[in-house]
């Protein structure tokens, strides 16, 4: 009988990473994919495994562009025959990557993100359990047709709702308000809801500019200075997260209507769970006021993901106003 074929794609990161002092401290990234695969008992019965190393960078380090020459990877990779693609990545922007990675895979072979807490050196190192599950769940057919996922910790994620939740628990992605769409039981991968995604953008030219798209997130006596000087600096669109369902102040309303009559204003919530209001408050800086200026909310995508998709949008050159609602009413909403 012959096995499927699953490519794993290293990028770096903590599941990656060794420490040559003597009490396991300052851990960077060295080892490659085929030494991470190697490593997994029971990996070679399941499959035939393409391993290449993309790059050995620390997580916060990686770019859209890094990630984009990554999916160009995982589409050569699934052309070549793999029944699924694992990337392998730091654990700080994996919410991040894997929502990218999402946003443009077009394909209906599950693409797989994971990494790990524990260096491989540690007790308990869970690297490699979650390297299997994650090869587990892109061999599986009821993955396929489910856009990107994360599975991490025996729980697979949905890339637009999974979140870093805690800085060092093995346990430390969670889906917030929906919770994970599948978990791998007993070497099986079970899922709790039909396939289903929105369907992938157009992958931007590799020579695309690379947008200016910050994030900044409100705080108590906000007054809109930062957003001012940011209007001014020549960025290309701007999502703020703001209080509770998108507020903001006053203060900072006013010069979310000056920034938003230059560029795209996204507003999201910084509360790490539930949507953008619509029309419940009126007061200046409330939802109802910053649709009013210009701005656009979220809906359910919190503040990073909204920013990758305003980035995505502006890349292909898609960002106008109509477009930009009507991506953000698709994707921002469960």
């Amino acid at each position: 009988m012959t096995r499927p074929t699953v490519a794993i794609g290293a990028l770096g990161g903590t599941i990656a990473s060794t420490s040559s002092a003597d009490d396991g401290s300052e851990v960077v990234p060295t080892l490659t994919a085929e030494r991470l695969a190697a490593a997994v008992p029971g990996l070679g019965d399941l499959a035939t495994v393409r391993a290449e190393t993309l790059a050995q960078l620390p997580s916060p380090s990686l770019d859209e562009p890094t990630v984009l020459r990554t999916l160009r990877w995982a589409h050569d990779a699934v052309d070549a025959g793999a029944t699924g693609v694992v990337i392998t990545q730091g654990t700080d922007t994996l919410e991040e990557s894997a929502y990218l990675l999402d946003l443009f895979w077009d394909r209906p072979e599950p693409l797989v993100v994971t990494g790990a807490m524990r260096v491989p050196q540690a007790a308990g190192a869970d690297g490699p359990a979650n390297l299997l599950t994650a090869v587990r769940c892109a061999l599986a057919t009821s993955s396929r047709e489910r856009g990107a996922l994360v599975a991490f910790d025996d729980e697979i994620h949905q890339a637009r709702w999974v979140a870093k939740t805690d800085s060092m628990s093995t346990s430390a992605f969670r889906s917030a308000g929906f919770g994970p769409i599948g978990r791998c039981v007993e070497a099986e991968v079970v899922y709790g809801v039909p396939a289903s995604r929105a369907p992938a953008l157009a992958l931007p030219a590799a020579d695309t500019p690379d947008p200016r798209v910050p994030l900044l997130a409100t705080y108590l006596g906000d007054d809109g200075h930062v957003l001012d000087a940011v209007r001014d600096s020549g960025v290309d669109g701007v999502v703020i997260a703001g209080f509770g369902a998108g507020h903001v102040s006053a203060a900072m309303a006013a010069a979310v209507g000056r920034a938003a009559e230059r560029m795209p204003v996204v507003f999201a919530s910084r509360t790490g769970s539930g949507p953008t209001g619509r029309a419940m408050y009126g007061y200046p800086g409330s939802e109802i006021d910053l649709l009013a200026r210009g701005a656009i909310g979220a809906g359910w995508l919190p503040p990073v993901k909204a920013r990758l998709l305003l980035w995505a949008l502006l890349a292909t050159g898609s960002a106008d106003p109509a477009r930009l609602h009507a991506e953000l009413a698709a994707r921002g909403t469960p």
